[in-house]
Order: C-alpha cells, then sequence, then structure tokens
C-alpha cells in the first residue's frame, strides 16, 4: 500500500524537476524529501528517479507510478471538494426504507419540510414491511428505515425485534381504525369494538393473522368480502360498501372520502412509529437533517397541527 504522502512528494518532484523546489513547495525540507523518495523506492522495489545534471529524471517506473499518484491525488481533491460542498450547501443524497402508511402520510410530509431546508438533498424511499426495512438497515442498503414494533415477521409470526446495536428514534404513537360507510349505525361512536362488528363484511389486507386472532377473542369470524393492500382501493371498497375495513391512523388522512368516516377501535394497541439506523449514521449531515425533518413532522402529527398530513381522528 503507497503512502500518500510519499505519492505527493513523488508527484511534486515530477511537477518542479528537483528535490529543492519540492521541498520548497511542500513546506518539506530538501533531506526530507529524499527520505521520502527513497522510502516510496523501497516499497515500489525499484529506482523511480536518476541524477540529470543538477535535477532529477523519472525512471520508466517512476513515469508510470507518477501517473497514477496524480489521478489518486486529483481523485481525492474531487472527494474533498464534494464533502464540502455537500455540508456547506446541505446537499447529499439519503435512503430511505419506510412502511405503507408512514409512505403516504409522515414521509410525504417531512420530505415537504426538507426540501424547503434542504433543497439540494437527495431522499431515495423505498417502501416496504417493517422486518424487510430491518434487515435492510442491518445491512446498510438504506440509510434509515420508518417502522413500527407491532408488524409481524411473516416467516415466522413474531414480533419485529430491532437489532439492539442499531438506534431506535420514537417519532409518534398510531391507533389502530376501522372504516365505515359515513351512513353507517356506528359511524358517529367514538370509538367501536370488534364485537360491535360481528355481522359485517369485510375488507381485509392479506396480512391478516393478528386481525384474525383479534375477531375470534372477540367471538366471531369474519366474512371476508374482499383483500387488498392498497390503501386507496380499500378507502373506495368502503365508500361503495362491499364492507368494512381496519387501517393505522397513520394512512386514514391518505385519502378523503365523504363516503366514508373512521373510527378507532377500543381496546386495540398503539402502534410505536420509529426511526431505525445505525448509531453513526446519526452523525452524517444528511441523515440528521432527514430525522430533524421526521421528527418535527411527527411532532405536529401528534399535535394537530394542519399541513402535517393528519388523519381526521386529529382534527
Amino acid at each position: 500500500m503507497f503512502d500518500l504522502r510519499q505519492l505527493q512528494v513523488l508527484s511534486e518532484v515530477t511537477r518542479t524537476g528537483t528535490y529543492t523546489a519540492a521541498a520548497e513547495n511542500l513546506g518539506y525540507t530538501q533531506p526530507a524529501i529524499s527520505y521520502q523518495m527513497r522510502a516510496l523506492e523501497r516499497v515500489v522495489g525499484a529506482a523511480l528517479v536518476t541524477k540529470n545534471g543538477r535535477g532529477i529524471r523519472l525512471t520508466e517506473v517512476g513515469q508510470a507510478l507518477a501517473r497514477h499518484a496524480d489521478t489518486v491525488l486529483a481523485a481525492l481533491r474531487t472527494a474533498e471538494d464534494e464533502v464540502n460542498t455537500l455540508i456547506t450547501t446541505g446537499g447529499g443524497r439519503v435512503r430511505l426504507a419506510a412502511m405503507q402508511s408512514g409512505c403516504v402520510a409522515l414521509v410525504p410530509a417531512a420530505l415537504a419540510a426538507l426540501r424547503r431546508t434542504h433543497p439540494d438533498l437527495e431522499v431515495v424511499v423505498t417502501q416496504t414491511e417493517c422486518p424487510v426495512s430491518h434487515r435492510l438497515v442491518l445491512g446498510g442498503e438504506v440509510d434509515l428505515a420508518v417502522m413500527c414494533d407491532l408488524e409481524l415477521d411473516q416467516t415466522d409470526g413474531r414480533h419485529v425485534l430491532p437489532d439492539l446495536r442499531l438506534c431506535r428514534t420514537p417519532l409518534l404513537t398510531d391507533r389502530r381504525c376501522v372504516l365505515l360507510p359515513a351512513d353507517h349505525p356506528l359511524a358517529a361512536a367514538p370509538t367501536v369494538a370488534l364485537a360491535d362488528l360481528a355481522d359485517e363484511r369485510w375488507i381485509l389486507e392479506s396480512s391478516r393473522e393478528h386481525f384474525l386472532a383479534a375477531c375470534l377473542s372477540a367471538g366471531f369470524q369474519p366474512r371476508v368480502a374482499a383483500t387488498s393492500d392498497d390503501q386507496l382501493t380499500i378507502h373506495c371498497l368502503v365508500a361503495n360498501r362491499i364492507g368494512v375495513a381496519i387501517m393505522n391512523e397513520l394512512g386514514v388522512g391518505a385519502h378523503t372520502d365523504l363516503r366514508v368516516v373512521a373510527r378507532p377501535l377500543r381496546d386495540w394497541p398503539d402502534r410505536r412509529i420509529f426511526a431505525l439506523l445505525w448509531p453513526d449514521m446519526a452523525r452524517v449531515a444528511p441523515v440528521a437533517a432527514l430525522m430533524t425533518a421526521l421528527r418535527k413532522t411527527a411532532e405536529e402529527y401528534s399535535a394537530g397541527i394542519p399541513g402535517a398530513g393528519m388523519g381526521p381522528l386529529r382534527k
């Protein structure tokens, strides 16, 4: 492995043609330049320069290495310039994974706020399930993830337990709601229990094990009228009286239809929404900027501030 200082010395010796001039330009003594060149020759295993009157001349090996040294040094200068530019202008690139309900409410509002403060920062969003987001963060394929603690891993049915090496930053809590036609008898109720809906037809997501278990505990087995994992489709099916559905509050406000109302389910645990990332990533300026936007947006959402991507239940 070549020493960077030695490559700098070789490049300057090549440019100036003498050890004395190279020493003056680099702020070294002439013996120090000679020492660095000899050390580099020992690493290479061949002579790099020969004397040429009062100056020096590069050997064929020296010329080849000098060309590569110039390339390496130029690349480092470019990297330094780019990093400095990113730091001073607020640009950069962040890879974010988020669950569906986060992608339709929290994340878009946070990105809109981020664009106002960091217009040159690019965020690449990947929508995926929480267990997958967890694996992507662990593997370094994304910089951070917005996820929750009540998502089940479909491979074994267990709750996601984030790796303890990762940093978990709380954002907000999220209620589970039932979507009803606006003229449904329970549409005006402040909350609804699952047992109150035993005779309904249901529109369910493909991942439904937890919900089915809750229905059995409430004393009934739901009649399934349709299956969809798309929130807009679910809203439209409820609006057209195909059935009722459940949805997390974070995703309720993504679609507005006066024919549909959302009511919180009683005795259903809140989800805890959080950001997950490696501790070192929190110190990377673009990631820190996105985290700030996510936290602020989550605070505004929880407080019911207009424009925070809030659902109708927060009004």
